[in-house]
C-alpha cells in the first residue's frame, strides 16, 4: 500500500521560514521536504516512529 501525504496548513514565524528556506536550499531540498525530513528525524530520535508499523492508520 502505498503512503499518501496528508496536507494541512502550518502557519510559521517570517524568520523562521527564512531560516528553513535557507536550510533547505543548503541541502538541495524544497521547504515543505526540509520540514518533514526534520520532522522525521525528530521523531526517531525520540523513539516515536517505527517503520515497521503501518503509519498511515491513525
Amino acid at each position: 500500500m502505498e503512503s499518501q501525504k496528508k496536507r494541512f496548513l502550518l502557519r510559521l514565524d517570517s524568520k523562521l521560514y527564512e531560516v528553513l528556506e535557507k536550510w533547505s536550499a543548503d541541502d538541495l531540498r524544497s521547504v515543505n521536504a526540509q520540514i518533514e525530513y526534520l520532522l522525521t528525524e525528530a521523531a526517531k530520535k525520540s523513539g516515536r516512529w517505527n517503520q515497521d508499523k503501518d503509519n498511515s492508520k491513525e
